[in-house]
Order: C-alpha cells, then structure tokens, then sequence
C-alpha cells in the first residue's frame, strides 16, 4: 500500500495570523493609478455585502460549451449608496504635504470627526495649489458613504481612495464633484472585472483541524487525535511558525482579485430580502461567484490589478434574479 502523503494545509504566507486593526482594508492606490493612467475617475468604491442570490442568464460567452443556452449562475449582490469627499488629500515628495476639507459636512460626520469651528470655502482654497500642480505628486480623496440611504446603519465608513489620469484631470475631478454624490454607476459598469478587498467572516479560537486542514490521527494515537503528530525536533529548541497550533481564525484581511460584475442596477429592480441584511435601498452591482465576509461587511471594489483573459471574456446576459 502507497505512503499516505498529504501536502500542508494553510499557507505561510499570512504571518501573524491576528485579528485585523480594522474594517475597511485600503488598497495599493500607487500600483493602480500607474497602471490606469488613461482611467479617469475614481479607481475604487464602498459597498455593503448584501447576501447571494441566483440568476436565470443567457451564456454569452465566446467559444463556451453552453453559448446562447439558460444557465444559472451564483451571485453575490454588494449594496453601493453614494459617496461623498469629505476632504481633497495633496502629495509632495511621496508625502501629505495639504489635506483640504470640504465644507458643509453631513452631521453623521460630525458624531465620528471633530471638525474646525469655521471652514473656509473648499473651491477658493483649491484655487490656490491650480497654479502649482506641477509641483505635487498625487492628488487623492478622502471619501464617506451615504449609509444612511441603507438599511443597516447611519455611521458612514471613511477611506481614502485613489484618482486616475494626470494630475490636471485629478485636480480637475476634484473640482466636478465637490459636495455631489457619487455614484457606482459613472465608474464601474457591466462586464469589467472588479477586485474585492474585504475581511472573511471571523471564527474566533479554532483548533489546528479546522484552521489549517489536518486530518483525524489514528484512534490508537497519544496525547490527542485532533492536533498534530509532534511540535518539532529537540533542536532548535523552540516551537517554529510553522507547525499547526490552535489560534485565531477568520477575520482577516483578503483580496477576491478578478470577479466578474454581472448586473448593475437600483435596489427596487430587485423583489426579495436578504437574511440578516433585509431589503436593498440604493444602487446595487452584483458579481459572479462568492466574496468574503458575512451580510453588511463593509467592502472596497476597486480596478483589477490582474486581469485574466480567460475571465475577462466571459459574458452573461441576466433574465431574472432568484433567491
């Protein structure tokens, strides 16, 4: 009989394996504003897991076994209510060299930020770096939601987000939308690839079994049958990073690269509630397949980072959404 061999189960690569610091993970804004330099606009948004649901589609995909026939195909449904600058964010030398604040900031703000006393006019101020843009690296913005438009809370989440083009369009952009809403519909649209950047759904204190994948020892094995066989050699004398022990699971900080925006719409257009989420209000976008985190997780969509040709070809026509 073969030698039962079964690889290690739960990738080094994550060290330490802690909680994360905090809900809405930031994105590698430098990387992405290189590459989408002809990108104008916002390179990222803030959306709110809704649940998954299923949809009748017409398979539209070139070259696919099941081309112009019915399928149903798993969605994930992110819930998307406006945003809004809360403050322009200048960079010199790689560094903030002026944060500037917008005026006349919603009082849901004012509960999470202690602001200035008076605001100076936020147009007027960034009239003053339009003669000197030549002088800054970056331009980002700091953005909030609307959570309010939802049904899951008032507290709107704050991240900077990163600007594509030059810096003229950047400046320029700015400038457009001032004290506008934003909305998922002028940045993102059907068929592009997204990436997800969110924290997986946390499971506490977990033993080595369900944490990295071990299987049951044997029932004639010592001191246990759901941990490893041993911590490690004699010497060095110390237990490595890399053996299996009980510890926290879940709760990190990952990234869903490439998924696929199947439909996009307003929260009427759909006809059934989500469990433990309830009914969508705003603008909606739903994406193939599962994204990490339980109902309400705040997550950031941004620009893929990788495009996979063999996911960027496929193409659905949704005829109905199902539960």
């Amino acid at each position: 009989m073969p030698k039962i061999h079964k690889p290690r189960a739960g990738s080094l690569q994550y060290w330490p394996r802690k909680r994360a610091a905090k809900l809405l993970p930031s994105a590698n804004w430098r990387v992405l504003e290189e590459k989408f330099k002809d990108k104008k606009g916002l390179l990222g948004f803030i959306c709110y897991k809704a649940g998954m649901a299923r949809a009748l589609s017409r398979d539209l995909t070139p070259d696919s076994m099941t081309k112009n026939k019915q399928i149903i195909v798993p969605l994930t449904l992110l819930e998307c209510p406006a945003m809004k600058i809360l403050s322009v964010r200048f960079y010199k030398d790689s560094k903030v060299f002026k944060d500037v604040l917008v005026e006349n900031p919603d009082k849901e703000l004012k509960h999470k930020i202690k602001f200035p006393k008076e605001l100076k006019k936020s147009a007027d101020f960034l009239n003053e770096f339009e003669p000197n843009l030549s002088e800054f690296n970056d331009i980002r913005i700091i953005v909030y939601t609307l959570a309010k438009q939802t049904s899951i809370k008032k507290t709107p989440d704050i991240i900077e987000i990163g600007l594509g083009g030059s810096i003229k369009d950047k400046f320029d952009f700015v400038k457009e939308n001032l004290n506008k809403p934003l909305e998922t519909s002028h940045f993102f649209a059907k068929g592009q690839l997204i990436d997800v950047h969110g924290l997986t759904k946390g499971q506490g204190l977990t033993g080595p079994m369900k944490r990295f994948g071990l299987g049951l020892r044997s029932h004639k094995a010592e001191k246990g049958r759901r941990r490893p066989g041993t911590l490690g050699p004699w010497h060095p004398a110390r237990v490595t990073f890399r053996v299996a022990m009980a510890g926290q699971h879940g709760f990190f900080s990952r990234v869903k690269y490439n998924s696929k925006l199947v439909d996009t719409g307003a929260g009427d257009k759909i006809p059934f509630e989500f469990t433990h989420y309830g009914k969508i209000k705003t603008n909606y976008i739903a994406l193939k397949g599962s994204v990490q985190g339980p109902p309400k997780r705040q997550l950031l969509i941004t620009v893929p980072l990788r495009e996979t040709k063999r996911t960027a070809k496929e193409n659905f026509e949704v005829i109905n959404l199902l539960k």
